[in-house]
């Protein structure tokens, strides 16, 4: 390297002359070539400028000194007036060989990209081949008279650098346009996007199966159909949702399980619908035959408080393949399609957490969708947005389709989508798809293979196509000629891709009754209740299986120690408020970390995120991990939160941030914050799959306001408020959804409450309301240290978060746990009381004010911090405390018929004396959780605060 200290920079130079400017420009120029010719012919401080100039590299990055221009303008000027100069135009035979090149290179563009639409893909056949003009030789000029005329095919993969039209053709036809139509050239990747061409031409989508690899085809076709045609037959009527069809799918699993254990996938996690479900169980997972025969017999166990049907249950096995043991999950499921996709993610990247594998090397999610549902449910978008995201990516999911071209009963087509394909939404993430003729299991085995070989190789989402058909109805007591006579016409005349596979085959020479044989043997088996082949492995147990007896069987009452000792609460306080050096945080940020700071010292009181940080420190450093999630939840809506700081002198968007509570301590566990996509319902499901898999992580998602929990009303329903009695799956997520009346209008007031105390049954979740920051300290870490694992439901603050009123001394943490019920704070005079107010939430504040306004001293406040399951031993023992009470007003913000007022009032009833009064005092009730105006809220708000003191009126319940 030349030192540069010896001479002036080019920037120095420019910067030392002022006078070089636009309007000087032509002067330079001039000073310049003079310099080229003769250096010494321009003054000193021009030349060592100059010099300068020629140091600097040319704009091809070489060091070619520069030439005097004006002999070289001068040549170019004496040419053109001796007419030397012209343009040469090529012959015509050259300029149509030039044409044609680049019509040969347009024509593979086309087969490439759109010769899907002419793929041999329907089983039935009833539609004619679409009109393409691009796919044929004649839209670009060529005639018969070219067919052997020879062009460079370099930039393909079909082996040879040139090739005739005729060959070339024949060659984009057998590969695009076959029984597999492959749609990728719309990824802007070009390195997957030559894997795409290169794995497809090269072997021309030809499928090349061994004779022992098309009898195992045959016979996984031959149990899937032997299985729906056992039930047909022994459980006439019965609803089972056949796969009848589709058969090819079986052999697609049984292709993907086998090939993925050969990769080095150790878990496969499934989520379907009910369609061939009963068949995957069965011929995929390894589930007996006779325990499946129970359960349509009503002879298996029902052990759950409230169970489901078959073809909603899920199922777990351990199965040999080429790699070694595998592990399969197929998912529970409820009716609502699609629901199960981003809870499959979940618990897939819980897996691949615990196994330290971030891109999915050893754990696959697959996942099967109808053609009708994943064109129409909007879960399936926002399941496609999370995948590449970096709190929800899986590595990759395995698509596959099982499209019988019916959905539901749509009779027409025209009226069952609007995009060409069901799988175009996928597009919207640039995943590949590979349409496969299921009449071909084949071509099924081979687009399995490469779906599977994509996603190893590249960690993303592909998609398998399976257009087939449903022999029966959408269930087996249904008629579908009703609405699809055409169709069906076709479908009474299909012999079975089963009886066509078995027919190909004795063609070839293996075996004229191979087919019946492997029927004859199926049907013994199933007749025994076994399979013909059994690939379950007894008694194996991964080492990354979780143990879930700890969390079996335990009561919501069962204690747990959730205070910690002053001198850890100082050391993880000075944690968490720091930032590293040299790291600038926001002035703001800096008042809240030395706020916490001197709140961790004991001079001022705890607030609500104080309480909440020092919950998270405390569990991370006692080795919990934990998983916070929600649009906004690293800062916080209401920026309480500040779990990730942000460095305001960075200059890269992905540099510069710091999260304290991933500093706690030397060997502490992993505190994982994600902002998320702004979705609801596909967010809460992965949460769901994710704690559904790891009960020792405190698995948290935060709505941005409680409100939004209604774009996710499916996953609480179906999951978390069911999914134990239903299933037996124990699930510990919490919800942190903000909740309270200040006046912000009807979507950004209520967490709809009322919804979560309707769902509230059989000991199936916690419903709680804290409303001081110690109180969401015990209650966090109660959560993890007991070993009961239901889901909590928190409706969390948002003015409290700030309100001194709600804050905490020290000594709150360091000793007690979480009270389900707070008592009256007030020294009063117990046999002076005559009316106790039990409210829940923000509310109590606005009555203890009005209180000490009014100074009643007769009147108690206790505060019911835990909704469900009921404290009833608490609350009874605050009512008995007082032995002059007359009445028990409940007062609630939300209306009447809103709110926990409903489903608390027989709880309270209960716990009454006799001749006691019980009423009401809160908002009419209304159909809107809230009203937008703001001093009609306010008029509201006094109006509640003073009935609650008031003489009973409205509803009045005498025990």
């Amino acid at each position: 390297m030349s030192d540069s200290s010896s001479a002036p920079s080019v920037y120095s130079a420019y910067q030392g002359n002022t006078y070089l400017f636009g309007g000087n420009a032509p002067y330079v120029e001039e000073m310049y070539e003079n310099y080229l010719s003769n250096p010494g012919s321009v003054p000193d401080n021009w030349r060592a400028y100059f010099d300068a100039l020629q140091n600097v590299p040319a704009t091809d990055g070489s060091h070619t000194k520069d030439v005097p221009h004006l002999p070289v303008i001068n040549a170019f000027a004496e040419r053109a007036k001796a007419g030397t100069t012209k343009v040469v135009h090529a012959s015509g035979a050259d300029s149509e060989l030039g044409r044609q090149r680049t019509a040969v290179q347009q024509l593979i563009a086309a087969y490439r990209n759109v010769g899907a639409r002419w793929a041999d893909l329907d089983p039935l056949k009833r539609a004619e081949r679409p009109a393409i003009p691009e796919l044929e030789p004649s839209f670009y000029g060529f005639s018969d008279a070219d067919i052997e005329t020879v062009f460079n095919t370099s930039n393909t993969f079909f082996g040879k650098d040139t090739m005739s039209l005729r060959d070339l053709l024949n060659a984009l036809r057998e590969t695009y346009c076959g029984t597999i139509g492959a749609e990728y050239m719309y990824m802007t990747d070009q390195a997957q996007k030559r894997w795409w061409q290169q794995k497809l031409e090269s072997a021309r989508t030809n499928p090349k199966l061994t004779a022992d690899q098309k009898k195992r085809v045959l016979d996984r076709l031959t149990a899937a159909e032997g299985l729906e045609r056992f039930l047909h037959t022994k459980y006439v009527g019965q609803k089972r949702f056949s796969l009848e069809g589709g058969e090819s799918f079986i052999v697609s699993m049984d292709e993907l399980i086998n090939q993925a254990g050969a990769r080095g996938v150790q878990e496969i996690v499934i989520g379907m619908a009910h369609r061939g479900r009963l068949n995957v169980l069965v011929n995929s997972l390894g589930k007996l035959p006779a325990d499946l025969f129970a359960e349509f017999d009503h002879t298996a166990p029902e052990d759950l408080p409230s169970g489901d049907v078959k073809y909603h249950q899920g199922f777990s096995s351990d199965v040999s393949t080429p790699g070694g043991p595998v592990h399969l999950s197929l998912a529970f499921n409820p009716s609502h399609l699609e629901i199960v996709n981003p809870v499959v993610e979940g618990s897939v990247r819980a897996r691949m957490d615990r196994r330290a594998d971030p891109l999915g090397k050893q754990v696959l999610p697959v996942i099967v969708h109808g053609d009708a549902a994943f064109a129409g449910q909007g879960v399936v978008m926002e399941t496609l947005a999370l995948a590449e995201t970096r709190g929800y990516s899986t590595g990759g999911t395995v698509h596959i389709v099982i499209n019988n071209q019916i959905g539901f009963t749509t009779s027409d087509p025209r009226d069952s989508r609007s995009t060409l394909y069901c799988s175009d939404i996928v597009k919207m993430i640039e995943a590949p798809v590979l349409h496969v003729n299921g009449d071909d299991p084949e071509a099924v085995v081979l687009a399995t293979q490469l779906a599977l070989e994509f996603r190893m190789e590249f960690q993303k989402d592909v998609v398998v196509d399976i257009v087939c058909f449903r022999k029966l109805g959408h269930n087996e007591q249904d008629t579908p000629a009703l609405t699809q006579p055409l169709m069906y016409k076709k479908i009474a005349q299909h012999p079975g891709t089963r009886k066509l596979y078995a027919d190909r085959l004795a063609a070839q020479g293996l075996g004229d009754t191979l087919g019946d044989d492997l029927v004859k043997a199926q049907r013994a088996a199933f007749d025994a209740g076994k399979n013909t082949t059994d690939p379950v492995i007894t008694n194996f147990k991964s080492k990354y299986a979780v143990d879930w007896a700890p969390f079996l069987n335990k009561k919501w009452t069962d204690a747990g120690d959730t205070a910690i000792p002053l001198a850890e609460w100082k050391r993880l306080a000075e944690r968490i408020t720091k930032s590293p050096d040299h790291f600038t945080v926001h002035p703001l940020v800096k008042k809240v970390l030395d706020d916490r700071a001197a709140m961790g010292r004991g001079e001022v009181n705890v607030d609500w995120g104080m309480g909440e940080h020092m919950a998270f420190a405390s569990l991370v450093a006692s080795g919990y991990p934990i998983r916070l999630s929600g649009e906004d939840c690293g800062r916080g809506t209401f920026t309480h939160r500040h779990a990730v700081l942000h460095d305001q002198n960075r200059e890269k968007f992905d540099e510069g941030t710091y999260v304290p509570l991933q500093n706690v301590a030397d060997n502490q566990a992993p505190f994982v914050v994600i902002d998320s996509i702004l979705s609801e319902e596909a967010v809460l499901a992965f949460e769901y799959g994710y704690a559904s898999n790891d009960p020792n992580t405190l698995v948290i998602w935060e709505a941005q306001f409680g409100d939004f929990a209604n774009g996710a009303q499916v996953v609480i329903d179906q999951f978390i408020a069911s999914g134990e009695v239903k299933w037996g799956r124990v699930n510990g997520i919490t919800l942190m959804l903000p909740h309270g009346y200040e006046g912000q209008g009807p979507e950004h007031s209520s967490a709809r409450l009322e919804r979560f105390m309707q769902l509230s049954a059989d000991t199936n979740m916690q419903v709680v309301q804290p409303t001081t920051a110690s109180q969401i300290f015990h209650l966090l870490r109660r959560q993890m240290v007991r070993n009961l694992r239901k889901p909590l439901i928190i409706m969390t603050p948002k003015s409290l978060l700030r309100n001194k009123d709600a804050t905490s001394p020290l000594s709150e943490f360091t000793k007690g746990g979480f009270q389900t019920v707070i008592p009256d704070v007030k020294d009063l005079k117990a046999e002076k009381v005559k009316r106790v107010i039990a409210c829940s939430g923000k509310v109590y504040y606005d009555l203890a004010k009005k209180r000490e306004e009014k100074g009643f001293d007769d009147v108690a406040i206790i505060r019911v911090e835990q909704l469900y399951p009921f404290p009833h031993k608490a609350f009874g023992a605050e009512l008995k405390k007082y032995p002059n009470l007359a009445d028990v007003v409940w007062c609630q913000d939300e209306p009447q018929n809103q709110g926990a007022w409903f489903f608390v009032q027989h709880y309270i009833h209960e716990n009454m004396q006799e001749g006691q009064k019980l009423g009401y005092a809160g908002r009419a009730a209304s159909a809107s959780p809230a009203v937008g105006y703001s001093h009609l809220h306010q008029e509201q708000q006094k109006a509640l605060v003073d009935a609650a003191f008031a003489k009973l009126k409205g509803f009045v319940l005498t025990k």
